[in-house]
């Protein structure tokens, strides 16, 4: 055991109680929806981010990361036992993966009047093997502390959650050392979600085609995901996973929950595959609007634009009884822009390790109204990576280039052509699901684009391609302007991560 993994000693321990149990626990906070199905109201209500720390010891600290001393981690771990020695506290041991390889035994321990955490987070994993074995990863969740911070030793595999009490910071926090240790195997955790379209070929064969999509919030990335693409008869699309996979070095991406954890603003009945597992009584809510009668109201955002459901994998359709994606042939890195970039572009694998990098995409009214419109970067839109940013972006280069059936994409889910005053002409989700039905089945007819190198549709089946085209919107100097301006943001940002490839750097460079 890890030297910083220290034992507790309780007062009271609750091992393990049943998903009914604690729903039972936490009765006295439950809201009740028409569906049967329980809301809570957390006080707060996002991740801390800013709050959150790394443990230093064994690791070294990216450029967006923040470092907490193994002295001061140390002593306030040492406080918070003494604490923990007089209260009752649950314990709910669930597995993470299928996967033996990429399977983890994950144990949380958390105060009893907040049962409805573990409530909700026995959904979004896997019953143990053997609930008693020394777990592989640890949160200690203390939502009543008086300070609010949240500290992770990747190594030991403890986290200690403090001063909030939002489900969100459980669920990710053992996300975060999984992928950590993913990586120290020599894969890549990715925040991702993951699916299978079966197709015919061009010679009439079915078969499946592994996707994966990035993309930050508001990117379309959870629709997509769970999209059916319009497939029907042989072809169909199988659903994976919705937020995080493991990839191993031949690209096999291994699945890790049994819950998805989805944004419920604005959910409607148009999205159907998602609206139909909301309504279930087997789905949790945080932070949505309850009316008397138990009426929920997803566009209420009185509580908070966060709103927060966990539905069940299987309650969506599309799933089987896998969540593993034996190979991700496709990586879709989604993309909200408004103005040059196209609806689609193929990337080789080193522009794909730089687009990787970027995690480009802008921000929307509903994460930060001030900023709406301006660029939004993060590594692998991923804000749970640990260690330089650099390594996951060379890891992924070396993975593409051992694996040539893997293949990247840039697609945007935004629109093409805005100026002043003018949003351009939106991407709407038909032409997305096209665009990666299509990449499925191998249609497309592609040419290169002079300004950035990678490779753009020429003709798509079912879609007028060359309107979409941002070079149709502006002048020939206008558009080299946005080029320009494009490609300076983006070269700033590479050059933040000093051990970066000169290559990666590179890619964004004119042809």
């Amino acid at each position: 055991m890890h030297p910083f993994r220290q034992p507790l000693e309780l007062a009271r321990l609750i091992d393990n109680p049943t998903a009914e149990q604690l729903r039972e626990m936490a009765r006295g906070e439950e809201h009740t929806t028409e569906f049967g199905s329980p809301c809570y109201v957390s006080a707060v209500r996002n991740r801390s981010a800013k709050k959150t720390y790394l443990v230093e010891d064994g690791i070294t600290l990216g450029v967006d990361q923040q470092g907490i001393s193994l002295e001061k981690a140390t002593a306030l771990a040492a406080e918070v036992h003494r604490y923990l020695a007089d209260k009752s506290v649950i314990r709910l041991d669930r597995q993470m993966g299928l996967d033996s390889a990429h399977s983890y035994h994950c144990r949380l321990y958390i105060t009893e009047p907040y049962a409805r955490i573990p409530a909700m987070w026995v959904h979004s994993l896997f019953a143990p093997v053997d609930k008693d074995k020394e777990p592989d990863l640890i949160s200690i969740y203390v939502p009543e502390w008086p300070e609010r911070i949240i500290f992770c030793h990747p190594v030991a595999g403890i986290t200690y959650i403090l001063g909030t009490d939002y489900f969100g910071e459980c669920k990710k926090s053992f996300l975060r050392m999984a992928m950590f240790r993913t990586k120290q195997k020599g894969g890549l955790g990715l925040h991702a979600g993951s699916k299978v379209l079966r197709v015919r070929d061009g010679s009439g064969e079915v078969k499946d085609i592994g996707f994966i999509l990035f993309g930050l919030s508001g990117t379309g990335k959870t629709t997509l995901t769970i999209h059916d693409h319009g497939l029907n008869g042989d072809e169909r699309v199988i659903i994976r996973q919705d937020d995080i996979v493991l990839m191993d070095p031949n690209g096999f991406c291994a699945g890790t929950e049994d819950g998805f954890y989805i944004k419920t603003d604005g959910l409607d009945k148009p999205q159907k595959v998602l609206y139909d597992a909301a309504v279930s009584p087997n789905a949790l809510f945080e932070n949505i609007k309850v009316f008397e009668g138990g009426v929920i109201d997803f566009f209420n955002q009185e509580l908070t634009s966060n709103g927060r459901g966990i539905v069940l994998r299987k309650e969506v359709a599309g799933s089987d009884d896998s969540i593993d994606l034996q190979k991700a042939h496709k990586i879709i890195f989604i993309t909200r822009r408004n103005d040059i970039v196209p609806p689609l572009a193929r990337l080789n694998p080193v522009q794909g390790a730089a687009y990787f990098m970027l995690g480009e995409s802008i921000e929307t009214s509903a994460g930060d109204p001030t900023k709406a419109g301006q660029s939004k970067r993060e590594v692998g839109t991923n804000p749970f990576i640990v260690g330089f940013e650099e390594e996951e972006g060379h890891r992924l280069l070396e993975i593409l280039r051992n694996n040539p059936d893997m293949e990247c994409y840039l697609l945007n889910t935004g629109s093409v052509g805005a100026h002043e005053g003018d949003e351009g002409v939106k991407l709407s989700i038909k032409v997305s699901t096209t665009l990666m039905k299509e990449i499925a089945h191998g249609r497309i007819e592609w040419t290169v684009d002079p300004d950035w190198g990678y490779e753009v549709p020429l003709s798509v089946p079912g879609i007028d391609i060359e309107e979409l085209m941002p070079r149709h919107f502006y002048s020939e100097e206008e558009y080299q302007a946005r080029v320009e301006k494009l490609r300076n943001e983006r070269r700033q940002w590479l050059s933040r991560f000093p051990g970066l490839a000169k290559e990666v750097r590179e890619a964004v460079e004119k042809a």
